[in-house]
């Protein structure tokens, strides 16, 4: 892979993992124009860490404040004191205990999906249907906007639904972002929570993932190359603007405006397979 490749490509990553598009689809239709067909294992990890050290930069105080609240948690009960309440009155916590729920559904479906990824990863057709799924998915939730609804509680059930959509976005061309956020406004959540619980939520599955990965990254052998370095970077940066700007388009309520993108693109896609 060229150095110039591998920073399109980066940047690919980058956008497209926040951005509601679908970051996988785009990967494998760069990778099939560039004629990548080999694995580009640590490629691919690195450009995700990349991807994912932009959100915790994001999120970086309700991170440390989420882990503040779960050590104070074990710390109390380690010492045998009341800590039920802790759980009714502290925030954060109960962030942290609806992220490990909503994980748990991802990871039994992400590990499900992991054997047929040598079909998921391969085919055009799919990654052009997903688009235009993910492009309906987005078109609908105009409609969901909701905004200090009394529905917009985040409990385990939400949790567990969002952690299920969360894992089948794993195949290609459904945008894990988009489909997350979407399904969080379709069970009541208001837009800023529903953006707030899928990014956080996506830590623990980009992490997950990766670490999975690099075990068979050891076996392969590890070479990280300045192609790798350099997409990383690119990565890094395009992530944290996609981010914000995603952001801004959710508080705003103009998150539906990328579906017109995916079904154009969905189309051109399968068409490009048919033709």
């Amino acid at each position: 892979m060229e150095i110039y490749q591998g920073i399109i490509l980066g940047i690919i990553q980058g956008l497209t993992e926040f951005l509601p598009v679908s970051s996988s689809g785009h990967l494998v239709l760069g990778q099939i124009f560039f004629g990548i067909t080999q694995s580009q294992l640590v490629f691919d990890i690195s450009v995700h860490m990349g991807t994912l050290l932009a959100v915790l930069v994001i999120y970086a105080s309700d991170i440390m404040a989420m882990l503040t609240s779960v050590v104070r948690f074990l710390l109390k009960a380690v010492l045998f004191k009341p800590v039920v309440f802790l759980f009714k009155e502290d925030e954060n916590l109960q962030m942290a205990g609806v992220i490990i729920i909503g994980s748990i559904p991802t990871a039994l479906i992400g590990l499900g999906l992991k054997q047929f990824e040598h079909i998921l990863f391969t085919s055009k057709i799919l990654v052009g249907c997903m688009l235009i799924v993910t492009g309906t998915i987005l078109w609908i939730s105009r409609g969901y906007y909701y905004s200090g609804s009394k529905k917009s509680v985040l409990g385990i059930k939400k949790a567990l639904l969002i952690g299920i959509v969360q894992g089948i976005a794993v195949i290609p061309g459904i945008s894990r972002s988009g489909s997350t956020i979407a399904t969080g406004m379709f069970l009541g959540l208001d837009r800023h929570k529903a953006a707030k619980f899928s990014f956080l939520l996506s830590i623990p599955a980009i992490l997950g993932a990766q670490v999975l990965s690099i075990k068979d990254m050891m076996v392969s052998g590890i070479s990280i190359d300045s192609v790798t370095i350099y997409a990383t970077i690119a990565s890094f940066i395009t992530g944290l603007i996609a981010l914000k700007i995603l952001l801004t388009l959710v508080h705003s309520g103009r998150f539906h405006l990328f579906a017109p993108y995916c079904w154009i693109i969905g189309s051109l896609v399968i068409l490009s397979k048919i033709i």
